[in-house]
């Protein structure tokens, strides 16, 4: 018997293989039944048959073998058979994740999510607990950069100790940079303890679900003015400050060129990014799996998206389940993405991949694909990739 259900996004940052919601599973299994859970598919297996069995021990061994490969390109850089370069980073929110960064060859934690530490909590943390926390961060990355993602909450992240909101559609509701801007106290007290945490070393800030150039705009002036006060108190302030804004809806990828070029970076969310561009909530599992992140039109946005970023020089990045997926990796690069940011274990992969593609060519295959009308993208990449690993071997 099998069963399938959604992976939820944190238990496959952290690489645990769990699955929820899986049918008849718990109230069918009896004490003593073997049963396999397969994350990276969202299926379990309860009492497989030898030949499951099997097939799954074969994948865990070629996998840890593949992690032994890609152990000797950790000190290499992802460069494509073109010469074009991709940064690998990867996403974390806990400090137990940072022993990742040296071990899976990241160049950087693209994104740190900030809002973990509250969501562990039954109160608010103090600003002196975070900057502690903050620093340790820092300290463990041994110099690489760490983007700190403010607090994201709202939607499926709700704090124990904030009263509920009664809203329709949680998902485009009071979230994110919305509470952050609401709820000043709170922003500024993160902004403080950011600050104190990268005294004389750099910062980099990142402000999420931003939808329209004002609150990027409101919110960096809630940073320079934290900036202020900590120097008029005599405090070490940072070396640097970098402070980017994450695209996660349609809307900011049609900003004035004025907002690209008042931002230090810009990272693409892709999951949210995805689920607003086709209007599929990407918790549900009847509408979330219609929808493909090769489809041409939602590559057209992201090539939209290089476009405009390249034009005011801005650095791009995208973060996301998708960054860590061969396809769409390599996808992202040729359209001109070249930082990639994703969770630990999937870097080895990606950075193999890239080594072994050119990523003009690949370019060229899309832009042909999409002039001759093709919906998606997918068989024309995967394709692409299956010839560039015949080569190989």
């Amino acid at each position: 018997m099998a069963a399938s259900a959604a992976t939820p996004p944190s238990s496959r940052a952290l690489s645990i293989p769990l699955v929820i919601h899986a049918a008849r599973v718990t109230s069918e299994a009896l004490n003593g039944d073997t049963i396999l859970v397969d994350g990276d598919s969202g299926v379990v297996h309860l009492r497989p048959e030898d030949s499951v069995a099997a097939a799954f021990r074969d994948k865990i061994a070629m996998q840890a073998a593949a992690q032994s490969r890609y152990a000797d390109l950790r000190g290499l850089p992802a460069t494509a058979r073109c010469g074009g370069t991709v940064g690998l980073y990867m996403n974390a929110g806990l400090m137990g994740d940072l022993p990742s960064l040296d071990g899976s060859g990241a160049e950087g934690v693209g994104l740190f999510r900030t809002e973990l530490q509250f969501l562990t909590r039954t109160r608010v943390p103090r600003r002196d607990e975070l900057a502690g926390m903050y620093r340790r961060v820092l300290d463990n990355a041994h110099g690489k950069p760490v983007v700190f993602r403010t607090l994201d909450i709202g939607s499926d992240k709700v704090l124990p100790y904030m009263k509920p909101q009664d809203e329709p559609n949680p998902a485009m509701g009071w979230r994110a940079i919305r509470v952050g801007l609401d709820k000043r106290g709170v922003l500024q007290m993160q902004l403080q303890a950011l600050i104190r945490a990268a005294a004389g070393r750099a910062l980099h800030v990142m402000f999420p679900f931003v939808a329209e150039e004002s609150e990027f705009t409101h919110a960096r002036a809630m940073l320079d003015h934290q900036l202020e006060r900590e120097a008029a108190m005599g405090r070490e302030l940072p070396t640097a400050i970098q402070v980017g804004a994450m695209l996660e809806t349609p809307s900011l990828a049609f900003a004035s060129p004025a907002f690209f070029r008042q931002c230090d970076f810009v990272s693409i969310g892709g999951n949210d990014l995805k689920q607003f561009f086709f209007a599929a909530d990407r918790e549900n599992e009847r509408v979330r799996r219609r929808y493909d992140t090769l489809s041409v039109p939602f590559v057209a946005l992201l090539a939209q998206i290089v476009d405009r970023c390249a034009q005011a020089g801005v650095p791009l990045s995208f973060c996301g389940e998708d960054a860590g997926r061969p396809a769409e990796a390599a996808t992202f690069a040729a359209l001109g993405l070249r930082r990639l940011s994703m969770r630990p274990a999937s870097i080895g992969p990606v950075k193999s991949l890239i080594r072994r593609i050119d990523l003009c060519e690949l370019r060229g295959l899309i832009d042909a694909a999409r002039d001759e009308g093709v919906g998606n993208l997918r068989p024309v990449v995967t394709a692409y990739l299956a010839r560039a690993a015949d080569t190989r071997s």
